[in-house]
């Protein structure tokens, strides 16, 4: 039987939540190049957030090819710091550089929803968080990241803050939702609005 709801990624997190919600629904990670759209809209000039909805739309419109009639949730987040965007770190030195580069920083996490189905977006959202890291030094940084290992790579900002990640912040401002990267109030009340959650 085709799923009346499919989210368009393979980010345990985000399939988490929607499980934790009691939501039935399938999922299927999108086919696309995310660093060559980042590339080409960071120099278009593009904010954080609209590169995140632009994200999100791309990966929603990817799998509505394999589930026409479904409504599809696209979703991704992107995390800035002023005018620096940040990407997954690939490597544990990347992890380490973001780490220091954000020590007693305020940076921002931007999550996007798109809603899709038959041929057309059907909703766009993005919520914004403020998170503040507290100061540090190298040899902190070290140390945690030998703790937490490869798990550092595989978020935006190289933490977690549902973990250890915690230990580096002074301040959080924002939807634990939307730092988890899906902002589930505004998506739980579209899909009632919708029907394809009871109201």
């Amino acid at each position: 039987m085709t799923p009346s709801l499919v989210l368009a990624s393979a980010s345990p997190f985000r399939r988490m939540l929607l499980e934790n919600a009691g939501i039935a629904f399938g999922s299927q990670a999108a086919a696309i190049d995310e660093r060559a759209i980042d590339a080409k809209l960071e120099a278009e000039g593009a904010s954080p957030e609209t590169i995140a909805l632009a994200l999100a739309a791309e990966k929603a419109v990817d799998i509505a090819r394999h589930f026409p009639e479904a409504v599809v949730i696209g979703s991704d987040q992107t995390m800035s710091l002023g005018a620096r965007v940040y990407h997954k770190p690939r490597t544990m030195d990347e992890a380490r550089d973001h780490l220091l580069s954000l020590s007693g920083q305020t940076h921002q996490l931007n999550s996007a929803i798109v809603l899709h189905q038959d041929k057309e977006i059907l909703w766009r959202h993005v919520s914004s968080a403020r998170l503040t890291m507290r100061n540090f030094d190298r040899d902190f940084v070290e140390q945690h990241l030998a703790r937490v290992g490869e798990k550092a790579l595989s978020s935006v900002g190289a933490y977690q803050l549902e973990g250890e990640g915690i230990q580096l912040f002074d301040a959080i401002e924002g939807d634990y939702f939307t730092i988890l990267g899906l902002p589930m109030l505004p998506l739980l009340a579209k899909l009632r609005e919708i029907g394809v959650l009871d109201a």
